[in-house]
């Protein structure tokens, strides 16, 4: 049985070993374990910054997803940036990135916020696919993005 709630301090290590699996696969990223504990640990240390959800298998996290808060001038109120969506590949086609996606749009309504938004590889036609059926729509918007060091 699969469960949603929030992550914990307790969670660090297998959200840190999630993101290792989605930063092997993802283009523009690549993992850096210490990178990836100081940032979760900025989610997790302060709400008002975001919510980190996780899907349990008992007491075994096998999928997360990153909710970031930033407050958009275009919609006039909070909006939400979903960031690191990935489950476990053992746990993939359960049905378990559809029950974190309900819980992030769940929460991204009870917190106030007017639109979601998120990135994805441009050649990761499954996630698309993916996110396109719980409701989301390609921008006209490009990313862009420039490294301060």
């Amino acid at each position: 049985m699969i469960a949603i709630d929030d992550a914990t301090p307790a969670d660090l290590p297998a959200l840190c070993d999630l993101l290792e699996l989605l930063f092997g696969q993802e283009a523009d990223f690549t993992p850096d374990r210490a990178k990836q504990e100081r940032g979760l640990g900025l989610i997790l240390d302060d709400p008002h910054v975001g919510v980190i959800l996780v899907a349990r298998d008992g007491d075994q996290v096998v999928g997360m997803v990153n909710l970031l808060f930033t407050v958009s001038t275009a919609e006039g109120g909070r909006v939400m940036v979903l960031e690191d969506m990935i489950v476990r590949p053992d746990h993939r086609g359960q049905g378990v990135g559809l029950k974190l996606i309900e819980a992030a749009i769940a929460r991204a309504t009870e917190s106030g916020c007017a639109r979601i938004t998120l990135l994805t590889d441009e050649d990761n036609d499954q996630a698309q696919w993916f996110y396109g059926r719980a409701g989301f729509r390609r921008s006209a918007m490009i990313p862009m993005r420039r490294t301060i060091p």
